[in-house]
């Protein structure tokens, strides 16, 4: 073989050489303009997502499920016979709780209806002798009238001397007697009507003062079984059979899961944009993700937690680390999802409140007109009491009048 036929094979391959580094520099640039536009891309849909969404939206998972928890105690002393609720069991408003011993509010109860009835019996014997002191005031005015008469008869008698002086002389004497007579009936009376003018029997300060411990017995006697002020669910039973129970002591607990709330605790920087009114969508670690609550911003709180903490941190000291603050904005959640997914008091929770619309309030301007909370079961109490005590009155008029 030649040496230009065993050339001719490098030849070739130098060509193909040669074109496969003309096309890598191409492919190579492909790439890296492929690379480039995903980037540019993702870039791209990034701001989107930050422009549109994550910038109008503050989140965090410092937030925890509030709501009341309703202090059942003893509202008089007693010794505790019955326990009629228990831990986790449902209880609605008016429902009776713990029952006490009623032994001594019954007897005191009785007392006081005793005394009341003798008020109202007292008043009405007052109300008679006052009628009787102003008859005889009538009766001391005709004695000094007729005294009067007999002295104007005997006078013209004792000008023509057919009267004896000592005999007008006694008349006269008559006269001043029946005057002295009608002062002391008249001032008897003014006393007599003291006491009972200007009111009738009922409301007579004697018997109103007597209806007031009445009615403090009969509520104190009612009092001895402890009703629940609010619906809801109890919790931290402590009561026990037996127990000897002194006003004020915390029995049980029942806390209203129909009336929650959220509390988010926001960065101090998450503050800017949150306003009064803004929506809110909170998630449950309960339910997870796939059961989502929708509210709304009642508002944001007056100081950081750590403010009203027990011990304060004290900032002003010579050793200082700069700590991001956190402060409460309160969720208020709808009602109708609260009684389709349950939540319980001091659950974890996700909260996301829409900011777009900031041209809300950071602060409420209008005082509370209405009350956070309340209660009709001592109503019904105190309008049981007045009856009691209206037929107590009723009655002993009632009696008294058929004794007259």
């Amino acid at each position: 073989m030649s040496a230009t036929e065993s050339d001719k094979p490098q030849a070739g391959n130098n060509t193909a050489d040669s074109g496969m580094a003309a096309k890598d520099p191409a492919r190579r640039r492909r790439m890296l303009l492929i690379v480039a536009s995903v980037f540019a891309l993702a870039g791209l849909i990034w701001f989107l997502l930050w422009l549109l969404v994550f910038s109008t939206r503050e989140r965090t998972d410092d937030a925890y499920v509030g709501g009341n928890q309703v202090a059942i105690s003893a509202q008089v002393p007693g010794t505790v016979v019955a326990i009629l609720a228990d831990d986790t069991q449902r209880v609605d408003a008016g429902q009776v709780l713990v029952r006490l011993d009623g032994t001594d509010a019954a007897v005191r109860l009785q007392l006081a209806r005793s005394v009341l009835a003798q008020a109202v019996r007292s008043v009405r014997q007052q109300t008679s002798s006052a009628s009787r002191a102003d008859a005889q005031v009538i009766v001391s005015r005709l004695d000094l009238a007729k005294a009067q008469d007999d002295l104007r008869r005997r006078l013209p008698l004792l000008a023509a001397r057919a009267e004896s002086p000592e005999i007008v002389q006694h008349l006269r004497d008559g006269v001043a007697q029946a005057k002295a007579a009608l002062a002391a009936a008249q001032a008897q009376a003014d006393a007599a009507h003291a006491a009972v003018e200007g009111t009738d029997v009922a409301n007579n300060p004697a018997v109103m003062q007597a209806r007031a411990n009445f009615r403090a017995a009969w509520i104190a006697a009612q009092r001895d079984a402890i009703y629940a002020p609010v619906s809801g669910y109890v919790a931290q039973r402590s009561v026990q059979l037996g127990n000897s129970v002194q006003p004020g002591q915390q029995l049980m607990t029942v806390i209203p899961l129909h009336d929650l709330w959220v509390d988010a605790n926001f960065k101090e920087s998450q503050l800017r944009r949150i306003r009064i009114g803004q929506p809110a969508k909170v998630e449950s670690d309960l339910y997870g993700s796939a059961t989502e609550y929708h509210g709304k911003v009642v508002g944001i709180g007056a100081g950081t937690g750590s403010v009203f903490s027990l011990l304060p941190a004290q900032n002003a000291t010579g050793n200082w680390i700069k700590v991001v603050q956190r402060v409460p904005v309160r969720i208020a959640l709808d009602d109708p999802e609260l009684a389709k997914h349950p939540l319980r008091v001091g659950l974890s929770t996700e909260v996301t409140v829409d900011t777009r619309n900031d041209t809300g309030r950071v602060l409420t301007t209008a005082p509370a007109r209405q009350p956070v909370a309340q209660t009709s079961v001592y109503d019904q109490m105190a309008r049981q009491a007045d009856a009691q005590a209206d037929q107590v009155i009723r009655d002993n008029l009632a009696r008294t009048a058929a004794a007259n």
